[in-house]
């Protein structure tokens, strides 16, 4: 059963009925029936006008939905042959950021994601999401490899922000992050990064310097979290609807200003209702930006970014 949002208790309280009817109907009795009918057409209705008008703080919830679909999912869902390699080659593994050889329809990639986890026990085991120096110089070593094989690399960003931690200070959390941002901007292969739920600060920009930047309808991308900013502006992380409104974190809102270059529309109610939708929905839109791409030579590609990436804020 789903999981409501607090936004979506008059759906909820819909849905609820709906169960309760067909609980307590007698078999066959056509007037249940015409009941539950229109409960679900009500239902509908009220989840499709609730969605056609979330706020920026609306849409973060959606983004952060434990049942919306990750970077395993969408891996099972359209990538043939997923060859995962792990390990920085320096001090270990770390299971927030996955990746390796793939092969989606006939074009042979390079994948690289964060991944939360759907449980307790491998939300913990994948740390949230949240990358460690040894996740973003696992990233390098595998851009390495796509450049050196001359495959695309195609990057889905699913993450709060980089771990914050002290080891992951200690071992060079910012410089692994900087590095891995230097790594996409001068890839001679093309590159497609898809923010598929949330896109935190530089944690998100380092798999997510790419010419092509895709957003989920739902997903959210920002320099810092709305609670983090509204702690650094209000000192309360209360106001964080407002910090997400003034951050303009949405795709619509990105699309917009330049930040992003298309928005892939998710199915009604968000990708967590139809989860298989969504991913091929994404499968789609990663076919046609690799297919564009294919042709363009190195320099070009590293031109593209560059000019993507100096135009932001430009007045």
């Amino acid at each position: 059963m789903t999981s409501f949002l607090d936004f979506e208790k008059p759906i909820a309280a819909l849905e609820s009925r709906i169960i309760e009817l067909r609980e307590t109907a007698d078999e066959g009795s056509l007037d249940i029936e015409s009941e539950i009918a229109k409960l679900q057409t009500k239902s509908a209705n009220l989840l499709r006008d609730t969605y056609s008008r979330l706020t920026p703080w609306q849409k973060t919830q959606v983004a952060r939905h434990p049942d919306r679909p990750h970077f395993k999912d969408f891996v099972a869902g359209l990538f043939e042959d997923f060859m995962p390699l792990g390990g920085d080659r320096n001090f270990g593994d770390d299971q927030a950021i996955i990746g390796g050889f793939a092969t989606i329809g006939n074009q042979k990639v390079v994948v690289i994601g964060h991944e939360k986890g759907s449980d307790t026990e491998s939300r913990l085991k994948h740390n949230f999401g949240m990358g460690k120096p040894e996740g973003y110089r696992k990233a390098i070593r595998l851009m390495d490899l796509a450049d050196r094989f001359s495959l695309p690399v195609v990057t889905l960003v699913d993450t709060s922000g980089a771990f914050p931690g002290v080891s992951a200070e200690e071992r060079g959390q910012a410089e692994a992050i900087a590095r891995s941002t230097e790594k996409c901007l001068s890839l001679g292969v093309p590159m497609v990064a898809v923010i598929v739920g949330e896109g935190g600060s530089g944690g998100a920009v380092a798999l997510a310097a790419a010419e092509r930047v895709l957003m989920l309808e739902h997903a959210v991308y920002s320099v810092i979290s709305p609670e983090g900013c509204a702690s650094i502006l209000w000192r309360t992380g209360d106001k964080a609807d407002v910090a997400a409104d003034a951050m303009k974190i949405t795709a619509q809102n990105l699309k917009k200003l330049g930040v992003i270059d298309r928005i892939i529309k998710e199915p009604v109610g968000g990708a967590h209702r139809d989860p298989d939708l969504c991913i091929a929905n994404l499968g789609k839109a990663i076919a046609e930006e690799l297919k564009a791409l294919s042709d363009v030579q190195r320099q070009e590609l590293r031109k593209m970014r560059r000019d993507k990436f100096l135009a932001m804020g430009a007045l």
